[in-house]
């Protein structure tokens, strides 16, 4: 096979000499990847020992042959240290994990392994009064997953050029200057290798069995973050999951993941929705199903916002009140006995009204201002966000008229009942038990689908390249004859029915409707400020990066709620890690990630055939 490189002209790096090291100088190369791998191979051995010696600490770390709790996360990292180890020996059968190159994957994995290893010794420590407390399991994944990271970080890397520093800069000049280079050597230890491979021939079915494995996965992962019964438990899970996706990624494996989903990308959009649908009977009650179905609303809004703000570029601040005009009004149509309409619509009437509230709203909102540009805009639609809730908040009777009671909002929304089916009540779906918020779940999924099916056809359609043209220059798309004002009032308005159309779902889910609800920011989404990090994060532009950063932003707040007031700030701490490492979002599309990396230099490995 030919070698594939972005630039085929550029002459191949030279493999790294028998002795070269990596970012720790002093292990050769031989004696860095045997610490690696045994000590993968002993961190996955002692998962299956006992850690301490009482079951006061959650997930009874006590069991000899039984991993559990924290210990599976470390399994899983353990895996990975060791397959990706024995990639980087070249054994047959392993080098297809490792498509991009398999040092910079083991260095990520073993970090992986260490931080979840350490993470739990020192909480068992804490829990439990001192190291004292720990069997000698503990000890052992201590000292084997410390083994690995040495190793790793031993391991050869193509150490990147840096420039001289100018003698004639000031000091602070120069401090820079060098801080700059150290973070440089720093980020190569961790680089890839080389380029991704492309996939070889397969037969249809097999590329479809994979996609198959990887939703399976994703189903997984997402089940087991949901359902962790403990805090310890979902820290741990974070710091396994972020460090692991890392590695994965850094092997190749995601690159080739998406190759595959983009190749059968209608199966692969059925198949995750398909995945999806089978969250509720993973369940053994409804009290993660209520999890669920709140992700699904502030996921489909922030599918929405982009639209807004990822195709179109419009930087909308208050885009939460278009979700609150659409729920107050399919409540005051919902028959609620706090209604001063006292009507009763069906559901599909509810949503054509709580959807066209929206989408007047946006048209009223945007006609007269998407003249303005930029921070203009923003302070706009930042200023009718409030505008909205001080609105709902003074028509109680005494301040305005009597529409929405004030701040006691429109509570007692009934339950719906659509063709005899009541989303109250449990159900039985093949010897599985659906409750409340499984019920609504399954709704608010075929809500999703609806709002996918638009977005991927705006996106793919002309006006959806208006709006591409218009986001990244709107005077040059002008020039070339896009009437720009119509092009992004249909983008807002869109949006905003959208917004409306999520929004009379959530009425029901919640029984109430207050102007609380829909505030710019607040500890707990869904908010403005939450909706535009979840499309940020999760990547402008792209259809599952919202969906992607949308469920970790609602999950995450929910599980740190025991952290209390350091919540936010760790929380604070996690996005400005994330937005540094990986500035394109989660799920970039390619000219973004080309955007923030143009000036990234990764050393071109050749790739071998047969490799």
């Amino acid at each position: 096979m030919t070698t594939i490189s972005e630039n085929p002209t550029a002459p191949a790096a030279e493999p790294a000499p028998a002795e070269a090291t990596g970012l720790i100088g002093f292990v050769p190369v031989r004696v860095a990847r045997a610490l690696t791998l045994g000590g993968g191979v002993l961190t996955v051995a002692s998962c299956f020992l006992a850690w301490t010696w009482t079951r006061t600490f959650p997930g009874d770390l006590t069991v000899y042959g039984y991993p559990g709790g924290l210990q599976l996360q470390v399994l899983v990292t353990g895996l990975l240290t060791t397959l990706f180890a024995l990639s980087s020996y070249g054994v047959k059968g392993t080098r297809w994990l490792t498509p991009a190159g398999a040092d910079a994957a083991v260095k990520l994995a073993a970090l992986a392994a260490f931080a979840t290893a350490w993470y739990t010794v020192a909480a068992i420590s804490i829990t439990l009064g001192g190291p004292i407390n720990l069997e000698p399991g503990g000890a052992v994944v201590a000292l084997a997953t410390l083994l690995a990271l040495l190793g790793a970080l031993s391991l050869p890397y193509e150490r990147p050029k840096t420039l001289p520093v100018d003698p004639e800069d000031t000091g602070w000049d120069q401090f820079k200057h060098r801080a700059g280079n150290g973070w440089t050597n720093f980020k190569g230890a961790f680089a890839t290798t080389g380029p991704v491979r492309k996939l070889p021939a397969m037969n249809s079915a097999v590329e479809i069995l994979i996609i198959a494995g990887v939703l399976a996965v994703a189903l997984g992962v997402f089940t087991y973050g949901v359902g962790t019964e403990y805090d310890e438990l979902f820290i741990g899970f974070l710091i396994t999951a972020g460090l692991g996706f890392a590695a994965v990624n850094k092997a190749g494996l995601m690159a080739q993941a998406t190759q595959l989903t983009g190749k059968h990308q209608n199966l692969s959009i059925a198949g995750a929705f398909i995945a999806a649908a089978l969250f509720p009977f993973t369940q053994t009650d409804d009290q993660y199903a209520t999890l669920g179905v709140y992700i699904l609303i502030f996921a489909t809004v922030a599918l929405g916002l982009n639209i807004v703000v990822g195709l179109a570029g419009l930087l909308d601040l208050g885009y939460v009140a278009f979700l609150g005009v659409g729920a107050y009004a399919a409540a005051l149509v919902s028959g609620a006995p706090t209604s001063p309409f006292g009507v009763h619509f069906p559901f599909w009437a509810a949503v054509l009204v709580g959807a066209g509230a929206s989408l007047v709203f946006g048209v009223l909102i945007g006609a007269p201002t998407l003249r303005l540009r930029g921070d203009y805009l923003a302070i706009v639609t930042l200023g009718f966000g409030e505008i909205f809730r001080i609105t709902v908040m003074n028509t109680d009777g005494t301040s305005g008229p009597d529409i929405t009671n004030g701040s006691n909002g429109i509570s007692s929304i009934p339950n719906l009942d659509m063709l005899g089916f009541d989303f109250g009540a449990e159900h039985s779906i093949a010897g599985f038990t659906i409750g409340r918020f499984a019920n609504y779940f399954f709704l608010m999924l075929l809500i999703m689908a609806v709002v996918v099916l638009v977005f991927r056809r705006s996106g793919d359609s002309r006006i959806g390249r208006a709006w591409v043209a218009i986001r990244e220059d709107e005077t040059a798309a002008l020039a070339m004859g896009i009437n720009g004002f119509r092009v992004k009032l249909i983008a807002f308005a869109l949006g905003a029915s959208l917004a409306g159309l999520a929004g009379t779902v959530q009425a029901h889910v919640t029984y109430t409707v207050t102007p609380e609800q829909y505030l710019f920011a607040g500890p707990i989404p869904p908010n403005s400020a939450f909706l535009l990090a979840a499309v940020v994060l999760g990547g402008m532009g792209t259809m599952s990066g919202p969906l992607v950063g949308a469920s970790l932003l609602f999950l995450i707040p929910n599980k740190l709620q025991f952290m209390g007031s350091y919540q936010l700030f760790a929380f604070g701490v996690a996005l400005i890690l994330l937005m540094r490492f990986r500035p394109e979002g989660m799920i970039a599309n390619r000219r973004n990630q080309l955007e923030f990396h143009e000036n990234d230099e990764t050393p071109a490995t050749p790739v071998k055939a047969g490799a």
